[in-house]
């Protein structure tokens, strides 16, 4: 193929907020797949908070990204070349396919889906890595129950928006925990939770005494810092505290922060656990089945923030990080 494929790498280990030196944008010629092996032309790439943590030379539950490989990322695209008879030419696949314009993959480790049923850009969002966290993490780990109080912390991101909607789904009160009113106003009007509080507003305490009167039964956490350590403050009895990610923390140059209310554990007899979307990975199918008759049904709903243009990757990125999206943020190439 005389296609050009271009890439995103890691060039250097970030120090704080990634740099444009801390990326390489390079060329190669497109490659062909060998034996059991598929070339996906890529859609979209999906930007999440957990590749901040990916380009971290440090031990955490997959191994980091290398200096010089290039930038792991799940994406969705079609498959153009195929040698493997399973995964056909023109079928649509995702997976960990990466930042880059290519992708040349194990056809065992790439999963179909299928653009008619949903757009692509919703597999990486409701039907992919967020929606089975969400769905894993506040269903096997937060076990609610109708009528409890359920809080949640990055609430107008694409984990947190679908917590709080499938919490509604089980009978829960949702209150959701977001940045300026213009996302408070989205949690309430589009996606049906019962209660905001805008963080930036400064009464964070005061609010979750208002909304949560008898205590916080299960507090689901995307943030750490400050708001976890509020949130512990404000359990219930037997809470449960679901530790999903700490993106206020992944960009620390100090030491980062932990809860100094951690004895409201003890106190309430409460639970905090933390997991990844990995530990469900053979159960995948089962969370996206339910997702997609919930969003078939109109009792979810799906957002997705989509930007365009492969080179505009790094700045792409940067808006995780300063709280700019709306709910599932993906690159368009």
């Amino acid at each position: 193929m005389d296609a050009v494929n271009h890439q995103f790498r890691l060039a250097a280990r970030p120090v704080g907020l990634p740099r444009p030196s801390d990326w390489a944008y390079t060329e190669e010629p497109v490659g062909e797949p060998g034996d059991g092996e598929v070339l996906v032309k890529n859609a979209y790439v999906s930007l999440d908070p957990a590749m901040r943590g990916w380009m971290n030379d440090a031990r955490s539950y997959i191994p980091p990204v290398g200096i010089g490989e290039v930038m792991r990322a799940f994406a969705v695209g079609e498959v153009i070349a195929s040698k493997d008879p399973d995964v056909p030419v023109g079928s649509h696949v995702g997976g960990l396919l990466g930042v880059q314009e290519y992708a040349i993959a194990n056809g065992k480790g790439v999963f179909k889906v299928d653009p008619s049923l949903a757009p692509l850009p919703v597999y990486l969002g409701t039907l992919g890595m967020p929606g089975v966290t969400a769905y894993f993490g506040l269903l096997d780990i937060g076990k609610p129950k109708a009528g409890e109080t359920v809080v949640v912390s990055g609430a107008a991101g694409a984990v947190g928006g679908l917590v709080g909607q499938i919490a509604k789904i089980k009978g829960c009160h949702v209150v959701g925990i977001a940045g300026g009113p213009e996302k408070c106003g989205h949690l309430l009007e589009d996606l049906g939770f019962d209660a905001t509080i805008d963080y930036k507003a400064g009464n964070l305490d005061a609010e979750l005494s208002e909304h949560c009167e008898r205590g916080i039964d299960i507090y689901f956490d995307n943030v750490g810092g400050e708001i976890l350590d509020s949130a512990l403050a404000h359990l219930a009895r037997k809470a449960r505290v679901v530790i999903c990610g700490a993106i206020s923390q992944y960009n620390n140059t100090t030491a980062l922060q932990g809860p100094a209310n951690y004895l409201s554990l003890l106190v309430n007899n409460a639970s905090m656990t933390g997991f990844t979307m990995s530990d469900y990975l053979s159960r995948y199918g089962e969370a996206v089945q339910q997702l997609g008759s919930w969003l078939a049904s109109g009792e979810l709903v799906s957002r997705e923030d989509v930007a365009e243009g492969l080179e505009n990757f790094p700045d792409t990125l940067l808006r995780l990080f300063a709280g700019e999206n709306r709910g599932k943020l993906v690159l368009k190439i």
